[in-house]
């Protein structure tokens, strides 16, 4: 199949994708890029993990998504005494048919196309770590048997970035497991006035179903076929190899600032989230500016300051803007 025989279909897809955007706005106020980035990690196949204040309608956002796409939905209230059984579930000694006593597996409410893991920081790592199978293989196995997962699987995580008391870090393992983290920013003067009108008074806003499961599925292997060429493969290398300190190429930024950069598993997020962010823009090939606008979500958690960067206030995303800068003058 020819990709420049398929130039209509990607512009559907655009026409479709957008449509989408459009439906979740007339609910989520604002937070358009935060929008953005969340559909570039969905039709990517991946994970994401929000983090913002409370009360900026992460919850909602995610609410929102599954009715548009028309996704099963569940939200896990993270919680210090949350077991691993109450996300995947256990097994439960019944009576069958016959009389006879039997183990039945009981389903856990991991067993849905989008899960919201809401303050997954605040359960403990031996709870979290019962995402990481899910998460990664999209099975789970409980007493030896392993089940697979619905399909679409998605985790969409958040977290509270000012409260660390009582809380749990994210183990880096867990960390990279997300194909992007995402900033929830807070909203404009505008915005806020929007809200208020929206969420105190008598409308009643009805949200149309765009899509279901199978058009996921077709967009997300629609984004598989947009094409990268050779130097933009390389410059997704160069901006990857250029976030470890010990690599030549590092900028002096990275160098005096970064204990640890990003592994293979951020090329392959990068490279996934810039052809679905072509595949929006009905385009077929991966450009320039889809690898630069996609780096800060898939790398800002990929990313990790040593103590003088922590130290000086230094930020990943001062970090991958100064990494961008260096390679784009380098004329990679």
């Amino acid at each position: 199949m020819s990709i420049q025989n398929d130039e209509t279909q990607f512009l559907e897809a655009k026409t479709k994708l957008l449509q989408l955007k459009d439906e979740i706005q007339r609910f989520i106020v604002g937070q358009s890029e935060t929008i953005d980035q969340l559909l570039w990690t969905i039709f990517s196949g991946g994970h994401a993990l929000l983090e913002g204040l409370p009360g900026l309608g992460k919850t909602m956002l995610v609410r929102t998504l599954s009715e548009c796409l028309h996704l099963s939905f569940r939200r896990i209230q993270f919680t210090p005494d949350l077991m691993p059984s109450d996300i995947t579930g256990t097994m439960i000694l019944e009576r069958d048919d016959s009389g006879k006593q039997r183990f039945f597996f009981h389903e856990g409410p991991i067993f849905h196309h989008i899960i919201l893991a809401d303050e997954i920081n605040r359960a403990t790592p031996k709870t979290q770590s019962a995402l990481l199978e899910a998460m990664g293989e999209r099975t789970v196995t409980v007493m030896g048997e392993t089940r697979p997962m619905k399909t679409p699987f998605f985790v969409l995580a958040t977290q509270n970035p000012i409260d660390m008391e009582g809380t749990y870090p994210l183990p880096e393992a867990q960390k990279d497991r997300f194909l992007s983290k995402i900033i929830v920013p807070y909203p404009s003067k505008e915005e806020l006035k929007e809200i208020a009108l929206k969420t105190t008074g008598t409308e009643n806003i009805v949200l149309n179903r765009v899509m279901d499961v199978e058009d996921v599925l077709h967009y997300q292997q629609l984004a598989k076929k947009i094409l990268i060429s050779e130097d933009m493969l390389h410059l997704a290398v160069l901006i990857i190899s250029a976030t470890h300190p010990d690599d030549p190429s590092a900028p002096e930024m990275v160098k005096s600032y970064v204990q640890y950069g990003s592994g293979p598993r951020g090329l392959q997020s990068l490279i996934q989230m810039a052809k679905t962010r072509a595949l929006f823009s009905g385009r077929y090939a991966v450009s320039t500016g889809d690898l630069k606008r996609v780096s800060f979500p898939v790398l800002r958690h990929r990313i990790y300051l040593n103590f003088e960067g922590e130290a000086e206030g230094i930020t990943p995303e001062m970090i991958i803007s100064n990494i961008l800068e260096k390679v784009t003058e380098s004329g990679g």
